[in-house]
């Protein structure tokens, strides 16, 4: 039987599973590139996992029967094909000459449940050869929240990124090990740098060279997730990052910042004037902000929105009442 930290210190048997963190991670990110999916957010803390994701059945649809095929057999290669590698132009063929299971394996690059499925299987085989035991690797099922506007995404994300600082994990989000917000923080420091250093007029030595490519490296930390829109660029409707359109990376890196800190205090909390018309933009109360974030996980269950969007969940569903009025009333302006 496995102890609660599957992914951290043990101390029973002093040993460390700290590398774990780091499977769940790059599956993330590998998965993110098959499935039409989009990854706005993820946290991998010791014994869980929380990541934010929107399907794209739109975009599964436009793809030709070949692409279908060439991404399913990376993580489905089948006889002879090798797991994470481009597949053989023959197995692709063979593929697409089954119209059928074309059409399905379409639906499931577009279905959550399926892509948590691909994620959960791989960990547990490679935990349960380190570990020479069998079964699930989580406790169970994964739990699914629906956010219903920009402003429900931004609580959510916001609570996420945070989720070490809340543990006392880390002292601010730019330091919290295997989270988007270390992805995103690293990555727009990196991309500052190389914005303020000009080209050389001379040949760089090797120690220069060998600091840029660092820096390239480290700018693309973040190419996976769902990128804030940048000033004045025209966003379609279809394009998932509408969802964070009005503010950019360096104020939610500033938002996460203080509510950071605000958080680590134990007190309610306050939101500085220069950050408050990121959350007034969206409708959000800028006093229970703090408040909020650190009481997410019980103020919302199956849906986060505003009231009138709980009302029509719980009448779609035949449900007398759905959880997270209270939570409703709190992180919005307007909750109606």
């Amino acid at each position: 039987m496995r102890r609660a930290y599957l992914c951290g210190w043990d101390a029973q048997t002093q040993r460390s599973f700290e590398h774990r963190r780091a499977w769940v991670r790059d599956r993330v990110k590998e998965l993110a590139g098959v499935f039409g999916v989009h990854v706005f957010s993820y946290t991998v803390m010791h014994n869980h996992l929380h990541v934010i994701l929107s399907t794209d059945p739109r975009l599964v649809r436009g793809w030709t029967d070949e692409e279908v095929a060439q991404r399913w057999l990376r993580i489905f290669p089948g006889p002879g094909g090798r797991r994470g590698h481009p597949p053989e132009a023959a197995a692709v063929a063979a593929f697409c000459r089954e119209p059928e299971r074309v059409a399905r394996v379409r639906e499931r690059l577009a279905d959550v449940s399926w892509f948590m499925r691909c994620l959960n299987e791989p960990i547990a085989r490679r935990a349960n050869r380190e570990d020479d035991c069998t079964g699930r690797f989580w406790e169970g099922r994964f739990k699914c929240q629906r956010l219903d506007d920009s402003g429900a995404l931004l609580a959510c994300m916001a609570y996420v990124d945070l989720n070490p600082v809340r543990a006392g994990l880390a002292a601010t989000p730019e330091a919290s090990e295997f989270t988007s917000a270390e992805d995103r923080s690293a990555a727009h420091r990196a991309r500052r740098q190389l914005a303020l250093d000009p080209a050389a007029e001379t040949a760089p030595n090797a120690a220069q060279e060998a600091l840029r490519e660092q820096a390239r490296t480290e700018s693309q930390r973040d190419h996976w997730l769902v990128a804030f829109p940048a000033a004045n660029t025209p966003v379609t409707i279809d394009d998932p990052r509408t969802w964070l359109y009005g503010f950019n990376t360096e104020d939610y890196l500033q938002l996460l910042d203080q509510t950071g800190r605000e958080l680590r205090t134990g007190k309610r909390g306050h939101i500085s004037d220069d950050l408050r018309p990121i959350l007034e933009r969206l409708d959000l109360d800028a006093e229970a902000w703090v408040d909020t974030i650190a009481r997410y996980g019980s103020l919302f269950h199956r849906l986060t929105g505003k009231l009138h969007a709980l009302r029509a969940w719980a009448r779609a569903k035949n449900l007398a009442w759905l959880h997270g009025h209270r939570g409703a009333r709190q992180l919005y302006a307007t909750p109606a």
